[in-house]
C-alpha cells in the first residue's frame, strides 16, 4: 500500500499556484483571476463553509447560472473533503425543493428567481443561505487565505450532479476527486489539449458535458471562461476577446454563432472545432485531434464523469460510439450477469478509475447498479467484431420469446429507421407458444401509408429475424413520461405482459 496519498483537486490547485503564478486560471465578467488568486479565494471559502458547518461528507448547493463561483466553490469542497452540487437553474420551484429535501446542504448559494426563492420559503432544510454577489464576496473576504488542515481522501465525491430520472425524480450522482481527474486526463489525451487552452463553458454547469471540459482545463493548468448563458454575440464576443480554443457547442447553438457573425464582427479563428458548414468552418480552425476529426463524441452518461467511450479512439470504426477510453473497462452484460458475445445485445456495463461513487442517499439502488461488481448504465450496447461499440439505446425491459431475448430499444431503432414511421414503441404481448411476442406500436408520418407487413418485413432486414415484430399496430401518438414511451400505459392499451420475472 503506497505511503502517498492520490492527488486531490485541491492538490492540483495548489501545485498551479506555485507552477503557473501568471496563468490566468477563470475569467467572468469584470473578473479576472490568476491562479494564485483562485487558489487564495478558494482557502477563504474553505474556511467560510467550514465555519457554516460543512465538514466532510457534508453538501453545499449552487442555485444559479454559469459562474466563476462554481469552480471555486467546487474546489473549496474539495478542500474539506465535502461535495458541491450545481442544481438545474431552469427547475421549477417544486423540483427545487425536492433537490433541497434530497440533498440537505449545509450551505446554499443562490442567484434571484422566482423560483428559487419559492423553494426556499417552502422549504424545511436548515441550511445558510448565501447570496451570489456582494454577500458571497463578504461570506469569503471574512476569512484568512490559509489551507485546511483536513486530510482528503481522493476516492470521496467532490461534485453531485443530478441525473437519472428514471422513476420520476432524478438521483445526484456523486463523483470523487479521482474520478474527475482520471476523466479529465483522458479527455486531455483525446482532445489533444496543450498549454494555453482556453475553454467558453458556456453550456450549463449542472450538465457534465460543460464541467467535464472545464475540469480539463483546470487539470492542464489552462484558462476558464464563464458566461452566464448562451448568447450568441456574447459568445463571439468572448471567443474573440480571450481567444478560446474551446467551447460548449452543439449543432442549432453553431447556426446561432453564424448568424451572429454573418458580417464577420468576430474573428473566431482561434477556436478549434469539428466542421459543421462550409460558413462556420471558414470562420473558425477545423480541429484535426482525434476528439473532432470526424465527428465529436461517444457514448457517455453523468455516472463515468461524462464520456466511457470515444469515437477519437476508432478512427473508422465499426461502432458509431467509438472504444472506451485509457481508464475504465466495458463489458456487455446478459440479465444472469454473462458477458454476451460480439454481435449480440447486452447491457454497458463499467468499471475504472471514472465511474461514480454511487447516488446520493439510494443504498438500494446503489446495490442494484453496482452488482457483480460492475455499474449497470441501463443502456444497451453491442461490441462490433472489431471491438468497437453500438449504443443501442436505454434498457427499459426485456420481452422473451421462447428462448430468446429481445429488447424493445434494438426493435424501437430498427423501426425508426423506416421513411415512412414517425415514432415507435414495442412492448411484450402473450404468446401461447412462444411465452411472449413482439408488438409494435407505430405512428406514422403525416401522408404516409404503410401496411403491417411492409413494417416487419423492414425490421427483418434491419436486425435479426427473431427479434421482428409479431404484431403492428397502428397510433395517433406515443404516450411519455417526459422523453420515453410510457410502457405501462402502452401494456394498459394494448395487451402487453408477460414478462420474464413479471
Amino acid at each position: 500500500m503506497s505511503l502517498i496519498p492520490t492527488p486531490t483537486l485541491g492538490d492540483v490547485l495548489g501545485e498551479h499556484r506555485r507552477g503557473r503564478p501568471r496563468q490566468d486560471a477563470a475569467v467572468d465578467g469584470a473578473v479576472r483571476l490568476g491562479y494564485p488568486d483562485l487558489d487564495a479565494r478558494v482557502n477563504r471559502l474553505a474556511g467560510a463553509l467550514a465555519a457554516s458547518g460543512v465538514a466532510c461528507g457534508e453538501r453545499v448547493l449552487w442555485l444559479g447560472q454559469n459562474s466563476f463561483r462554481v469552480l471555486e466553490l467546487l474546489l473549496a469542497c474539495g478542500r474539506l473533503g465535502a461535495v458541491l452540487c450545481p442544481a438545474n437553474w431552469r427547475q421549477s420551484a417544486d423540483e427545487l425543493g425536492f433537490v433541497l429535501a434530497d440533498l440537505e446542504p449545509k450551505v446554499v448559494v443562490w442567484e434571484e428567481s422566482d423560483a428559487v426563492a419559492e423553494a426556499c420559503e417552502a422549504s424545511s432544510v436548515k441550511a445558510a443561505w448565501v447570496r451570489s454577489g456582494v454577500e458571497y464576496e463578504e461570506f469569503l473576504a471574512a476569512h484568512p487565505d490559509v489551507e485546511p488542515s483536513v486530510v482528503v481522501d481522493a476516492e470521496s465525491p467532490v461534485l453531485a450532479l443530478y441525473t437519472a430520472a428514471f422513476d420520476g425524480r432524478p438521483h445526484a450522482a456523486l463523483l470523487s476527486h479521482r474520478a474527475l481527474i482520471a476523466h479529465a486526463q483522458t479527455l486531455l489525451h483525446v482532445r489533444e489539449m496543450r498549454d494555453g487552452f482556453t475553454f467558453l463553458a458556456c453550456g450549463p454547469l449542472f450538465h457534465v458535458g460543460t464541467t467535464m471540459f472545464v475540469l480539463a482545463t483546470f487539470l492542464l493548468g489552462g484558462k476558464n471562461v464563464f458566461t452566464p448563458a448562451y448568447e450568441p454575440h456574447e459568445v463571439c464576443r468572448l471567443i474573440e476577446a480571450e481567444s478560446c480554443t474551446q467551447a460548449f457547442l452543439f449543432g442549432p447553438m453553431i447556426d446561432g454563432l453564424v448568424a451572429a457573425n454573418a458580417e464577420g464582427e468576430y474573428n473566431l479563428s482561434s477556436l478549434r472545432f469539428v466542421a459543421h458548414s462550409p460558413a462556420w468552418d471558414a470562420m473558425i480552425t477545423v480541429d484535426d485531434s482525434p476528439w473532432c476529426a470526424s465527428k465529436m463524441g461517444g457514448y457517455g452518461q453523468t455516472e463515468v464523469g461524462g464520456m466511457l467511450t470515444f469515437l477519437g479512439l476508432a478512427p473508422g470504426g465499426a461502432g458509431p460510439a467509438g472504444r472506451t477510453g485509457t481508464l475504465a473497462a466495458v463489458r456487455l452484460l446478459d440479465a444472469a450477469g454473462a458477458e454476451v458475445p460480439p454481435g449480440e445485445v447486452g447491457e454497458i456495463c463499467a468499471r475504472g478509475w471514472t465511474v461514480f461513487s454511487g447516488y446520493h442517499n439510494r443504498p438500494e439502488l446503489n446495490a442494484a447498479k453496482f452488482r457483480g461488481g460492475w455499474h449497470h448504465t441501463g443502456d444497451l450496447g453491442r461490441r462490433e467484431p472489431d471491438g468497437t461499440l453500438t449504443f443501442i439505446g436505454p434498457k427499459l425491459r426485456m420481452v422473451k420469446s421462447a428462448n430468446e431475448n429481445i429488447y424493445p430499444a434494438e426493435v424501437e431503432r430498427a423501426l425508426k429507421t423506416h421513411p415512412s414511421i414517425a415514432d415507435a414503441a414495442v412492448i411484450g404481448v402473450p404468446d401461447p407458444d412462444f411465452g411472449q411476442a413482439v408488438k409494435a406500436v407505430v405512428v406514422l408520418k403525416p401522408d404516409s401509408s404503410v401496411g403491417e407487413e411492409e413494417v416487419v418485413a423492414h425490421v427483418r432486414g434491419e436486425i435479426a429475424s427473431y427479434k421482428k415484430p409479431k404484431h403492428v399496430v397502428f397510433a395517433a401518438e406515443i404516450p411519455k413520461k417526459g422523453y420515453t414511451p410510457d410502457y405501462d400505459a402502452l401494456d394498459a392499451t394494448y395487451g402487453g405482459g408477460g414478462y420474464p420475472g413479471g
